[in-house]
């Protein structure tokens, strides 16, 4: 008995144009099934390089944002060291900034007193930066020395 899903061969399917163009067609089905695999397995390949590719490039972002995590750590403390500084810059400010008010209100009593006022020139290296505070005391003790005298 022969199942259904055969083909039952007679003697005329066994003369040569019959049983040729089955096995060619027979043939054909087995090639693109051979291709078709090896084109699945072709995507499976590339679908598994590009998943480690994925992987590696999460892990190298992953590092990085460590990284830059860190830094803007370090920035916020030296930000917060910055900021600390310039409070007391600031109140320091404030407290010489009074300190000259009264100063100035003192030298106005004098001066309307008539009292006689001697006020030396006090230099200011904010205004001439590029003028050492100390060049008239080097001055008067003869020049600069000599750095590189032993």
């Amino acid at each position: 008995m022969s199942s259904p899903s055969r083909r039952s061969s007679s003697p005329e399917s066994n003369i040569a144009g019959g049983s040729g163009s089955g096995s060619a067609g027979d043939e054909r089905k087995r090639k693109r099934m051979l291709s078709n695999r090896e084109s699945a397995r072709r995507s499976r390949a590339r679908k598994q390089q590009r998943m480690e590719e994925l992987i590696t490039e999460a892990s190298r972002l992953q590092a990085e944002n460590a990284r830059v995590e860190a830094q803007i750590g370090a920035y916020t403390t030296e930000l917060t060291k910055v900021d600390g500084e310039n409070a007391v810059l600031r109140a320091r400010h404030g407290e010489l900034a009074g300190r000259l008010q009264a100063l100035g209100g003192v030298l106005e009593i004098f001066q309307v007193a008539g009292a006689p006022v001697d006020i030396p020139e006090i230099p200011d290296p904010l205004l001439r930066p590029w003028q050492s505070p100390f060049a008239p005391q080097l001055a008067a003790a003869g020049g600069m020395p000599d750095a590189f005298q032993f």
